[in-house]
Parts: structure tokens; sequence; C-alpha cells
């Protein structure tokens, strides 16, 4: 079966891109970026921005813009049983330049090695920063660190 990813998340204003993968069978249930409760994302990007998270999906999305937030799928299409990346098939890469091309963005962020090996593979001459993957299958020793770099992009003047 054929999944697709959700409508990408940025204004104008934006000044960073965060990339995952392709949403989860529980995102895509309930029709947003990282709705699983075991994904660490929404608590790790509430630490980034210093800002708490509202809990409904219109309040995350908001929050994302006034954080000047952009958030993505690299994957537009594929297909995949469960929601391992390493079961993703047939996949057709997301445009992200809809997003670099309307939005301010300083630096693109990719939320784990799915995400940062399929954007190196379609868009070579953009620069793209590691992330480890807050995923619940990431269950290994995470660190927070790597991700605290997205906050320097999100100051005025940089």
């Amino acid at each position: 079966m054929t999944i697709y990813s959700f409508k990408p998340v940025y204004d104008s204003n934006s000044r960073v891109l965060i990339l995952g993968s392709m949403a989860s069978v529980k995102s895509l249930e309930k029709g947003f970026y990282y709705m699983h409760p075991q994904n660490k994302f929404w608590r790790v990007i509430s630490q980034v921005a210093n800002s708490p998270v509202p809990d409904s999906i219109e309040g995350k999305r908001q929050w994302l813009l006034d954080n000047r937030i952009a958030l993505m799928d690299i994957i537009y299409s594929c297909e995949r049983k469960g929601s391992l990346d390493s079961d993703i098939k047939n996949l057709m890469p997301n445009d992200i330049m809809q997003v670099l091309d309307k939005a301010d963005i300083k630096a693109v962020f990719c939320n784990g090695r799915k995400s940062y090996d399929t954007a190196k593979k379609y868009y070579p001459e953009i620069e793209f920063n590691y992330l480890p993957s807050t995923s619940p299958a990431n269950a290994g020793a995470w660190n927070i660190e790597p991700w605290l770099n997205i906050t320097e992009y999100l100051q005025d003047g940089n």
C-alpha cells in the first residue's frame, strides 16, 4: 500500500527546516507529524525552542510557525508495512524546494539516518545536518545535544 506524507508546515518567516523520513502508522492515523506518544520529537523541540508545545494538532502547527520552524518529510510517498524506516520501499522524494524557495531557511536538519541519507541522495547540492532520530525505534543511548544546535538558527541576526 502506498502512503503519502503530510503537507509541509512553514511560512516565509521559517528559519529552520526539519526533515523527517515518513510518518509512522500512528501519525498517519492522527493526521499530523510525530503523533506516536513514544516519539521524543515534541518533547525535544520544546526544549530546543524553550517553549511548551500545545497538545492539539492546530496548536502544534501554529507553535512551529511561531517558533520559525518548518517541518516536512523528505519522502513524499512510499510503500511500507508498519512504521520502520528500514521497511520503506519504492520511495518518491518530496520537493523540499517548495519550502527553501519561499522561506528564510538558514539550516536544514534531518531527524534520523533515513531522512539524512535520502536528503543527501536527492539533493546533493544542499547542506544537511544529521540529528539522532526521535523515533521510539531508536532505543539506544540518546543525546539531545545535537538537537540544541538548532537554537542558534532561530535567533535574530543569523
